[in-house]
């Protein structure tokens, strides 16, 4: 299942909802968008995809046994004495580390600004330039969203987008994308771009600045937006 969603409005209120089935499955599309006072000029929209993942079972260890050692006298024949040795352990090699999937993450995500940026190119506007604070607010949700379940612009606790914006140290929050379940850049792209909410945050002239999130596990996505 694969499903998009957009929030629209002053600071944010919810837009209509797109959905569609192709042999078996479904999609819903959405957009979040804050506009603010201050802000070059247009109004963003901002929208959220969710998708599906899990986690491996953690490697089991095994234990071998070595031999009983033997000791002999050198005169009359005696009893053999053994001792058995503690047992051994060998793990099983460890999962890919922390750092290794947050350099997938990081590809991943540096193609998602890419092909935004094309999109950008052929509407006119000015190419998105990645911004730490959005980059931080955007991981940490996808990561937020994958490992508590939920797929929303606001999370359990009523937190909303751009109040997570601010508080990862950005002051001007724009919009915000999120999907889930797309298993690659061109896959979420394609889908965000199909829908009007979503491409009209991605192409929003106004906007300056992109983070991107992306976590493997459920394929969670998000695109957050700055003037």
């Amino acid at each position: 299942m694969v499903s998009l969603s957009v929030l629209l409005g002053v600071f944010s209120a919810a837009a209509g909802t797109w959905m569609a089935t192709a042999e078996g499955n479904t999609a819903e599309l959405g957009a979040a968008a804050l506009v603010l006072p201050d802000a070059p000029g247009g109004s963003g929209g901002g929208s959220g995809t969710d998708l599906a993942g899990g986690k491996a079972p953690a490697p089991k260890q095994a234990t071998t046994e070595a031999p009983a050692p033997t000791t002999a006298s050198s005169e009359a024949p005696a009893p053999t004495e053994t001792t058995t040795a503690p047992p051994t352990t060998s793990e099983a090699a460890p999962p890919p580390t922390t750092k290794a999937a947050a350099r997938v993450a990081q590809s991943t995500t540096a193609q998602v600004i890419s092909l935004v940026n094309d999109e950008r190119a052929q509407a006119g506007c000015k190419p998105l330039t990645e911004e730490s604070h959005l980059t931080t607010a955007a991981q940490d949700y996808s990561d937020d969203m994958s490992a508590r379940n939920f797929f929303a612009h606001t999370n359990p606790e009523g937190v909303t987008f751009d109040q997570r914006i601010k508080t990862a140290g950005y002051s001007k929050p724009g919009a915000e994308n999120i999907a889930k379940g797309q298993t690659s850049a061109a896959q979420v792209m394609d889908a965000w771009m199909n829908s009007e909410g979503h491409r009209a945050n991605i192409l929003n002239c106004s906007l300056g600045k992109i983070g991107v999130g992306f976590t493997k596990a459920g394929n969670y996505w998000v695109q957050d937006f700055g003037y």
